[in-house]
């Protein structure tokens, strides 16, 4: 049986998008309704991340500790459990 990683590769995503944005916006203009939709946007994705990954049955420990970190885990988790991704040769 094949799990489909689509739903962890959205969320991995839309996790780094929004702390890149928040942090944008801490540095510049620190606008209130930009860190009030993107906060919780970035909470959501984070813990969608954890659950995907947490659940996925090739997780290995090593793939569940890298998704605990905020911002780029679920990227580096994704890395561990794509196998057309490790097995691609570097450009």
């Amino acid at each position: 049986m094949t799990v489909s990683l689509r739903p962890l590769r959205i969320a991995a995503h839309a996790e780094l998008v929004s702390l890149v944005v928040m942090l944008a916006n801490l540095a510049t203009v620190h606008l209130g309704p930009v860190s009030s939709l993107m906060g919780p946007t970035h909470g959501c994705a984070y813990l969608v991340v954890l659950v995907a990954t947490w659940r996925h049955e090739r997780a290995s420990s090593a793939a569940k500790a890298l998704a605990v970190v905020p911002g780029v885990g679920g990227l580096l988790a994704l890395r561990r459990l794509d196998p057309e991704t490790a097995a691609a040769p570097a450009p």
